[in-house]
């Protein structure tokens, strides 16, 4: 549900007038408005989070509206003694994403979001450990495979854009190697593995001049995303780092609900041709160079 609400708002912050022209800009922001102000709700202290109600097994033998249920409905939270650093992270990273969204329209709300989001990234900062270590009914469902260091780096990143302060900068630069930021060569994204959007995001800095200084880290962010990019684009050399195809082109990542990797590629591509576009540069490749029109024909395709 956060992943969700941090997308949603990442595309009003990309594509907000395109987004009023198709009629869709106030359903857009009723949606992330629900996601957080059930976010708020739940973010009931600054070490508390309240995680999940019920748990996959009998919600899956049960299929009712919530209203109707006479199964257990037991909620689960996480704190300092059994924390969440992924789960809080990310809702860290919607809060701070949603803020920037309504930062015009209905600024105290705005800081009110920032203020939760500064808190959980503190609270999953301070005290580590993977959401389905804590609470032990979500493994079979949602376990955090790629743990909770992406997830950190998210978060600080979404902070930075929203407040523009140096220390969350820092944590995303400091914390590039440690953290995996600058490591992991990744061939998906989706609501478990963030490194994807944490290189793209770190890729769109280089182009200010104030983060110059950062620029030695940021441009191993931007090839790690351009990997990402790549494979996506079936252009790396070793065709086991390209990601599978059907045989109607449709990009494969695996048999579970494959059109949420395919939505969340279509996305970061739109994002990362548009930003190529307006630095007049072009993707470089293994397999070949691709500018800025062939990328969107691509995520257009898919």
């Amino acid at each position: 549900m956060a992943f969700t609400v941090t997308m949603l708002s990442w595309g009003i912050i990309e594509f907000h007038d395109e987004i009023a022209i198709a009629g869709e800009l106030e359903h857009a922001l009723e949606a992330i408005k629900w996601g957080t102000d059930y976010f708020i709700k739940a973010h009931t202290s600054p070490n508390v989070l309240w995680a999940e109600v019920g748990d996959g097994d009998t919600d899956h033998y049960c299929w009712q509206r919530p209203e109707d249920m006479t199964t257990s409905r037991q909620a689960y939270k996480i704190d300092q003694s059994n924390p969440g650093s992924d789960l809080a992270g990310e809702t860290a990273a919607a809060m701070a994403a949603a803020s920037i969204v309504f930062k015009k329209t209905n600024p105290h709300y705005s800081l009110l979001l920032l203020h939760h989001a500064q808190e959980l990234f503190e609270f999953g900062d301070k005290y580590r450990r993977k959401y389905d270590g804590s609470v032990a009914v979500v493994k079979n469902y949602y376990a955090s495979v790629s743990g909770y260091m992406d997830e950190l780096l998210w978060a600080a990143l979404w902070l930075y854009e929203a407040t523009d302060k140096e220390e969350y900068l820092k944590y995303v630069v400091n914390n590039a190697d440690a953290f995996g930021g600058i490591g992991w060569a990744i061939t998906e994204f989706s609501w478990d593995v963030k490194y994807a959007g944490v290189q793209i995001m770190a890729s769109k800095l280089l182009e200010k001049e104030k983060h110059k200084q950062h620029a030695h880290i940021l441009k191993q962010y931007r090839s790690k995303a351009e990997y990402y990019l790549c494979s996506c684009l079936n252009k790396n050399n070793d065709t086991t780092t390209n990601i599978d195809r059907t045989p109607g082109g449709l990009l494969y990542i695996r048999q579970w609900n494959n059109m949420q990797y395919v939505t969340t590629a279509a996305f970061l591509l739109t994002i990362y041709s548009e930003f190529l576009q307006d630095s007049n540069q072009n993707l470089h490749c293994p397999a070949g160079t691709v500018d800025h029109e062939e990328i969107l024909s691509f995520a257009k395709s898919q």
